[in-house]
């Protein structure tokens, strides 16, 4: 048991190293971004890290000029992700985070689908049928798929809950849930039709201000900014 919580905690660091990062580069700050920069390839980490982050490991790619070239190290950390974490058919969760790393490489990245694996099928049906705290949650687990241009199948269905998406806003910030909130506000900044009366922009900063020092919270806000322009 011991042994267990001391590699959660091994990984929990390496993945708030590199949301850091990854938040820092979309800040423009910490010079060219490069993956393999934040992540080694030969730490035995890097590949559970970068599928938790999923596509936001390749966020800064979205923005060319905040990124280095990508190189055959990068490539290295995402293959390796890909292959040593594959979907779980059971969750919906796994199988969206893994479609939409697969869907960054083939957007953001050099050489597209003639270096990566195709893009797999994602079923969206839980998206309407799901109660809005269920969806919430889940859609929170997901924010790294807000990135402009990425699962835009996931987008059109999402657009028409919108209004149970704020609700489930609304209710993290109001439980102290800083990181469910940042990811639902996240999403939200990216979907037309959000309510005005529900003050995205200023409950996004505060989101921040009450625990920016989460490095995940840090990200969802910084990209909710820097891609869509809110918080």
């Amino acid at each position: 048991m011991a042994e267990q919580a001391q590699g959660a905690g091994l990984l929990s660091a390496v993945i708030a190293d590199a949301a850091t990062g990854v938040a820092l580069a979309l800040q423009g700050e910490g010079g060219p971004y490069a993956l393999s920069g934040i992540l080694r390839q030969g730490d035995p980490l890097t590949p559970a890290a970068v599928r938790v982050l999923g596509a936001d490991a390749l966020a800064p790619y979205a923005a060319e000029h905040l990124a280095a070239p990508f190189g055959a190290d990068d490539e290295a950390v995402v293959r390796q992700a890909l292959a040593a974490f594959p979907p779980k058919a059971a969750s919906e969760v796994s199988v969206w985070t893994y479609r939409g790393l697969v869907e960054a490489a083939h957007r953001f990245l050099p050489g597209g689908g003639r270096q990566w694996p195709p893009v797999p099928e994602a079923e969206t049906g839980w998206v309407g049928s799901a109660p809005w705290p269920q969806l919430s949650c889940r859609v929170s687990r997901l924010a790294a798929l807000a990135l402009p241009g990425l699962t835009l199948s996931l987008v059109d269905h999402l657009a028409d809950r919108t209004d149970d998406l704020a609700r489930g806003f609304v209710r993290a910030v109001r439980r102290r849930d800083w990181l469910q909130a940042a990811g639902l506000g996240r999403w939200l900044a990216r979907l037309p039709d959000v309510p005005q009366t529900l003050g995205l922009d200023s409950g996004l900063a505060f989101v921040c201000q009450m625990d920016g020092a989460d490095p995940r919270v840090k990200l969802h806000t910084v990209a909710a900014q820097r891609f869509h322009g809110r918080g």
